[in-house]
């Protein structure tokens, strides 16, 4: 039976936002307008623009917005206009209108349905921007299962974290060793396996035939997680070229084999992945 895709983020943040349970874990996220766009950057100083159908984190943007002072008057309040900074790759453009900020986002976007998300403020490492992949599968027996949890870092100057963008790979404990304790990293660990399964179990009454996904999670300064979106076609790779313990990707691998994303050794090649 063929394993099922989704490729769509907003179709997949919908059926997740149906889950009381992971409604806290999921950033505000809009269709993008300029009326939204308006709305997002009046309520946080940062938001993520990303398209709706897209991989490898092609196509994310981020807008901060920023405050300047100008001299005080006698007599009058100092007045802040707003100014806008688009981030995207490794460039950035200041914008000191809102209309000005969209005309240069429309002009990327090329009409296309792209997504708006409230941005998170992460922790960093080294400081550089991190985030996780949470993977979960369906086991054998049925069930799913989250089987492993890796930190990607971003290459310096970039916001994307994908290892096809430069970012590096890091392991749970390292990423937040300068953050929290081993007690406090080791809670947050449960919570995201816990949260893998809840996830899954989540989308799969919309869509019965799924068999694994690949969390994109954000950790905030309070070491609050995020969903910031699901792969349903996540990247195995990384977890059999970095976890020292190989019998992580054995299971990873056995798993796969199980349900038909890999082949069983010597009997043809396997499937791509989307990190």
């Amino acid at each position: 039976m063929t394993i099922q895709r989704v490729s769509s983020k907003w179709t997949k943040t919908k059926v997740l936002l149906q889950s009381r349970q992971l409604t806290r874990y999921i950033p505000l996220t809009r269709k993008y307008s300029r009326a939204a766009l308006a709305e997002m950057l009046n309520e946080r100083s940062l938001v993520y623009i990303k398209p709706d159908i897209g991989t490898y984190g092609n196509g994310v943007m981020s807008v901060e917005r920023l405050h300047e002072l100008k001299p005080q008057e006698q007599g009058s309040e100092p007045a802040s206009p707003e100014k806008y900074k688009l981030h995207y790759v490794t460039s950035s453009q200041e914008f000191s209108s809102l209309d000005d900020l969209h005309r240069a986002i429309r002009d990327r976007t090329q009409q296309k349905l792209y997504l708006l998300q409230h941005g998170i403020f992460k922790l960093k490492y080294r400081d550089r921007s991190f985030d996780l992949r949470v993977l979960t599968q369906k086991t054998p027996y049925g069930s799913w299962e989250t089987t492993g949890i890796i930190g990607r870092v971003a290459a310096k100057n970039k916001i994307i974290t994908n290892y096809h963008s430069g970012g590096s790979i890091r392991m749970l404990d390292e990423v937040l060793e300068e953050h929290a304790t081993q007690e406090r990293i080791n809670l947050l660990e449960k919570e995201l396996y816990e949260l893998g399964v809840e996830t899954a179990k989540q989308l799969q009454k919309e869509y019965p035939r799924l068999k694994e996904i690949g969390l994109d999670v954000a950790i905030d300064q309070n070491l609050i997680p995020w969903i910031l979106e699901v792969n349903t076609l996540p990247a195995i790779l990384p977890f059999k070229k970095f976890f020292k313990d190989k019998s992580i990707y054995r299971r990873i691998e056995r798993y796969a084999i199980a349900y038909g994303r890999l082949s069983s050794p010597g009997k043809g090649s396997r499937s791509k992945s989307k990190a």
